[in-house]
């Protein structure tokens, strides 16, 4: 308990400096349903209170369920939301490949928070926990888009323990993990492997340094095959676009340009 007491401290703070530092007050994130943006949304709010708004954005393929637990969520927590169906976006580009049609509707759901957030002139608040991120499991320029990512250092079994602590609605914890870009999708199922089993070797591996060799003296060989080439493969999305070098001074290589540098 003093663990994620701590934990929601700073992240409160962190929502608010890094949002205000810009001259900006404002803080928007898209609100699925499922127990990520939940667990953003409550830190959000409490950081920046009546500045922050969520935006629930179904398809024609949304379960029933996910909206009704994100407005359940806001009203439990006094959020400001607003729907904002994305259907006629998915119908006006058809697609007949199911991961291809979730990967633009991850995009043009952030195209509409983008937007929104330009309207509002707000900052985007990014939901992907670090076990997606290690994975790779996002779309680039969807769900993986933010200015800010409060939760992108806790893996997805952290973020179940730090909902129950933080009050998010039962009926999000324990619903089975889903990015709800199609009927019946389910992270679990697609991945191969739970949440449970993945963070176990991404720990090792990532945060205690552990060795290929030593990974595979604890976990099944095609786990840790799997973990390990997700990681590798997938490096680019969690990189800013790669800029040759030409010059001296070349952004991203020699000069990193912190916004919170002070004159």
């Amino acid at each position: 308990m003093k663990k994620w007491k701590l934990i929601e401290k700073f992240l409160i703070k962190f929502i608010y400096e890094e949002i205000t530092k810009t001259g900006l007050k404002k803080g928007i994130l898209g609100l699925s349903g499922g127990i990520d943006s939940a667990v953003v949304a409550v830190l959000a709010k409490k950081a920046l209170g009546d500045n922050f708004k969520a935006f629930l954005l179904p398809s024609q393929f949304s379960s029933k369920s996910s909206i009704e637990d994100a407005k359940k969520l806001c009203e439990k927590f006094d959020i400001d939301y607003e729907i904002i169906s994305i259907a006629p976006l998915l119908e006006a580009y058809k697609i007949d490949d199911k991961v291809r049609f979730g990967n633009f509707s991850a995009r043009m759901r952030m195209a509409v928070l983008y937007d929104k957030s330009a309207e509002l002139n707000a900052l985007v608040i990014g939901t992907s926990n670090k076990s997606e991120l290690m994975l790779g499991y996002g779309t680039l320029f969807g769900d993986l888009a933010s200015a800010l990512n409060p939760i992108g250092d806790l893996y997805k079994t952290e973020i179940f323990e730090f909902a129950k602590y933080l009050g998010v609605n039962e009926e999000i914890i324990s619903k089975p993990p889903s990015a709800d870009l199609w009927e019946g999708q389910s992270d679990e199922n697609e991945l191969g492997y739970t949440y449970v089993v993945l963070d176990e070797v991404l720990r090792d591996f990532v945060d205690n340094r552990a060795t290929k060799n030593e990974l595979l003296e604890k976990y099944d060989k095609n786990l840790v095959e799997f973990v390990l080439k997700k990681i590798y493969q997938n490096q680019f999305k969690r990189k800013p676009p790669i800029i040759a070098k030409l010059k001296a001074r070349t952004i991203g290589h020699d000069f990193l340009y912190e916004r919170d540098i002070r004159l």
